[in-house]
């Protein structure tokens, strides 16, 4: 059967998740740009529906089902595409869903997607899920455009080898991959010549970039690569485990005003009991040996931590644990996650599950903690001269922009400033991050 529309089709996207998420449907736009269909808001009636799911944690896998959802009251006609995380580990939980066509495209078949999304047949059911776990290569997906964002992200790793005990990502993304050096390279390149100043590496596990390639590179390796191609662009890291950041890296980083002075560490517990627990392989104190290490070496650098609450077995003296450890140490700001049960995962069948309430009350806690941190470390910089990467007008008068240590400053300038780098002394503490002026 043959679907046969009036003019071009109209094709709708919505992404959750990760940087990587957004990268892979930045491809997906890219392709879509350049054929003859009409892009339009997921909010509206549309022929194709493509969702790029998330799966990280039980909020991220309910978010997956309400869209699909959405899609099917919009038109129960349209093709359906459903991709990401939570397609590749629920299929059968989408399936159960939907009793209008659909077709589930895996994490390791998403070069093929567009595709899928275009084909003229009827969409009764398909499954593009393969082997993810045997995934050998990096889907091959190129962008060109990252639409209004002035920061692009670029992402050269996929996958994960180190199954904490708490996450479904390895099984939804598979091992580790990475993205060849001179194929890196050319999707820098693109962004630069779209004028995007900024680029972000991303991967699901950055730091294990260049260990599958032959010859095997690293993370320095492959920075000190894009360095040497003199882009008019900044480069920024996206997380990397605290094993990872060794002192080549910083090394590089302090040698260069081209790599910014920012770090994401996940820390997750500060209890070494819960850190075994979750498979982390390090002990809290070589968490805090890095922290240390990377303010000696980078002394304006903002180092962000995730932490994940309620782990099971996590009791009070292992929260005391990780709240001292990390009130004890010069981080920037947190990220804050109570644990959720990811069916199929170690954590989830493990005893002493941590009640809602004290998850609750850790969380606040910490999230106060939070607040305290962002606001020292941006008080700390007030005084200072920084170049702001503009992103956007906010609401009202006032343009808003990152220092290259992620602070959000707020100025007074004209609409032409967008997208480019301005420099600005910080000034003044506000709600949400500095005000400053233009110098």
């Amino acid at each position: 059967m043959n679907i046969k529309a009036q003019g071009p089709k109209k094709i709708a996207i919505s992404t959750l998740g990760c940087k990587v998420n957004q990268f892979e449907s930045a491809a997906f736009l890219s392709e879509l740009g350049r054929r003859q269909v009409e892009l339009v808001p997921f909010s509206g009636s549309a022929d194709v529906y493509i969702i790029n799911t998330c799966a990280v944690t039980a909020k991220a896998g309910a978010q997956s089902r309400q869209l699909i959802r959405q899609a099917l009251r919009a038109n129960p006609e349209a093709r359906l595409i459903v991709t990401g995380c939570y397609a590749q580990v629920a299929a059968q939980d989408i399936l159960d869903i939907a009793d209008s066509p659909i077709c589930i495209v895996g994490n390791g078949c998403k070069h093929r997607l567009v595709e899928v999304a275009l084909a003229e047949r009827h969409c009764d059911l398909e499954m593009h899920l393969g082997n993810i776990a045997g995934q050998k290569e990096i889907s091959p997906l190129t962008v060109t455009s990252f639409g209004e964002r002035t920061r692009a992200y670029l992402k050269v790793q996929d996958g994960c080898n180190s199954f904490c005990s708490y996450c479904i990502v390895p099984y939804a993304r598979g091992r580790s991959r990475s993205l060849a050096p001179d194929k890196v390279v050319a999707q820098a390149e693109i962004f630069a010549a779209q004028g995007y100043k900024e680029q972000v590496l991303t991967g699901i596990h950055l730091g294990h970039y260049g260990q599958d390639l032959t010859p095997q590179s690293n993370l320095r390796e492959l920075l000190a690569l894009l360095l040497a191609q003199n882009l008019p662009v900044r480069y920024r890291l996206s997380s990397l485990e605290p094993t990872e950041i060794t002192d080549e890296l910083l090394g590089l980083m302090a040698q260069s005003p081209a790599v910014m002075p920012y770090l994401h560490i996940p820390l997750q517990s500060g209890d070494d009991r819960i850190l075994q627990r979750m498979n982390r392989r390090y002990p809290a104190a070589t968490f805090a040996k890095v922290v240390e290490e990377s303010m000696r070496r980078l002394p304006d650098v903002a180092i962000g931590v995730d932490v994940l609450v309620g782990f099971p077995g996590e009791d009070e003296t292992a929260f005391r644990n990780t709240y001292s450890l990390i009130e004890s140490l010069p981080v920037s700001y947190l990220h804050v996650f109570p644990y959720s049960k990811r069916p199929g995962t170690p954590a989830a069948a493990m005893p002493d599950q941590v009640p809602k309430a004290d998850k609750d009350e850790r969380v606040a806690l910490l999230r106060d903690l939070n607040h305290k941190k962002r606001s020292a470390f941006y008080q700390s910089h007030l005084g200072s001269i920084r170049q702001i990467l503009v992103e956007r007008r906010k609401k009202g008068c006032l343009l808003r922009g990152y220092t290259g240590n992620y602070i959000p400053v707020s100025f007074e300038g004209d609409n032409a400033m967008v997208n480019q780098l301005i420099t600005v002394r910080l000034e003044e503490l506000t709600a949400d991050g500095v005000l400053g002026r233009i110098v």
